[in-house]
């Protein structure tokens, strides 16, 4: 569960955060408090002193143990009752027997932990030994590290609790966006909504994937409707090739040469319709130059050899003319297929010994004809697949040249435009995106 997951990283991460200034603050509470204790044994040393300097007996203090170590080692008391015998080590028998230095170190009587330090008499007769009860210290020590150990455990319960209830609230969108997702899987309904999308990363990615269905759905109406259009298409030219191919089954020879020889170039006209037809279907259905990389191309170049082509297959004559060209940025087979619909949509509809002109301007390829015509409100239409404008349906042709431009030019960056030219004809063609550094 990724609200789970998160929530223990971020648990781990607070118990870092606390764990570490709190070592910290620990260990130097635990440093202040004995270097606190040396500074009270010095003093206490010090005090000790100067009493006897001065022949007196220092105030007794119920946490410390003062006593008298000559240089011949037999410790006693400094005052009678002064409380237990503290231990005599060798490093405090050298002091005493130097009369010089002091030594500081823990021992620990009846149980008790003492930090004991032997300081040197100034008159070099044996030393002072004072010893002061750990007791006090181990107790501040220990309550100290109660306290801040009940602080980290509740500041990291509220961090956690804080934490979870933050993530619920950030990972909602998330959650609903998911069962969003999975609704479409399970249903296949991409018209599902989806939640609304905040300002934050969450939204971001909403928007994405709303921008994904909606993508998907675009596609799934267009193959739809690719479907429908293509079987309503499918079904003349099969609707004759059949009756042809029932007609010469039924008559089995006793048809008339002439009659013969009209049915069969019925079939071979419908069967290349078909045969046109599908192709451009595939081509429309697959768009087989999307794995392309679009690259700057010469508008010019991709013009005289699409006209070079049709010259040779048609004997039209085709005329290209160019004026200030500029290099464009596109996929170079989309780009050819472009213009070769173009050109044999204007010699298919021009009357035979007319001229046809492919003109390059800057990004603008634009394509004249001398035919009927186009008009005006079927100069966006004609975009659109299996159009046939009014006039036009006798004319052989899948009405899916222009759509299949539109559908390349605009995967490009492109537009497309259809118009009538001056004196008569149309012009059709499209515009690119200028290459850069163009």
């Amino acid at each position: 569960m990724l609200r789970t997951r998160i929530g223990l990283v971020v648990l781990a991460s607070v118990l870092l955060a606390i764990a570490v200034p709190v070592t910290a603050a620990y260990r130097g509470v635990s440093t202040l408090v004995s270097d606190q204790l040396d500074r009270s044994l010095r003093d206490r040393a010090e005090t000790v002193l100067a009493a006897l300097d001065l022949g007196r007996l220092p105030p007794a203090r119920p946490d410390t143990v003062e006593q008298l170590l000559p240089a011949d080692g037999t410790a006693r008391p400094l005052a009678p009752g002064g409380g237990p015998a503290l231990p005599v080590s060798e490093r405090a028998l050298e002091v005493a027997r130097t009369g010089q230095g002091s030594r500081q170190e823990d021992a620990t009587v009846d149980g008790t932990p003492y930090g004991v330090l032997t300081q040197a008499r100034p008159d070099g007769q044996g030393a002072v030994m004072v010893g002061q009860t750990y007791a006090g210290v181990t107790e501040v020590d220990d309550a100290f590290l109660r306290r801040i150990t009940v602080t980290s455990v509740a500041a990291a319960a509220a961090c956690a609790l804080l934490s979870w209830l933050v993530l619920g609230r950030i990972l909602r969108p998330v959650r609903r966006l998911a069962r969003a997702a999975e609704h479409i899987t399970t249903t296949r309904d991409l018209a599902t909504p989806l939640p609304a999308a905040g300002r934050d990363e969450v939204g971001g990615l909403t928007r994405a994937f709303e921008s994904m269905v909606g993508a998907l759905r675009r596609s799934r109406e267009q193959q739809q409707r690719l479907v429908q259009d293509a079987s309503h298409e499918l079904r003349t030219p099969l609707t004759s090739v059949r009756g042809c191919a029932e007609l010469l089954q039924r008559a089995r020879g006793r048809l008339a040469p002439e009659d013969e020889e009209q049915i069969l170039a019925t079939l071979v006209t419908e069967t290349v319709a078909l045969d046109e037809l599908v192709r451009e279907l595939v081509e429309l259905a697959t768009d087989q130059q999307s794995a392309e990389e679009p690259e700057p191309l010469d508008l010019p170049a991709a013009a005289e050899d699409s006209a070079r082509r049709f010259r040779r297959r048609t004997g039209r004559e085709i005329a290209v003319i160019t004026e200030g060209p500029v290099p464009v940025l596109a996929r170079p087979r989309a780009l050819q297929r472009c213009v070769d619909n173009l050109v044999g949509n204007a010699v298919k509809f021009s009357p035979d010994g007319t001229l046809v002109q492919v003109r390059v301007t800057g990004t603008r390829l634009a394509v004249r004809d001398r035919g009927p015509g186009i008009a005006a409100g079927d100069r966006q239409a004609v975009f659109g697949r299996f159009y046939r404008a009014a006039g036009t349906q006798s004319t052989p042709g899948s009405g899916l040249g222009l759509a299949i431009v539109h559908d390349l030019v605009v995967a490009d960056g492109g537009t497309v435009f259809a118009a009538a030219a001056p004196g008569g004809g149309a012009e059709v063609g499209f515009r690119l995106p200028p290459a850069p550094g163009g």
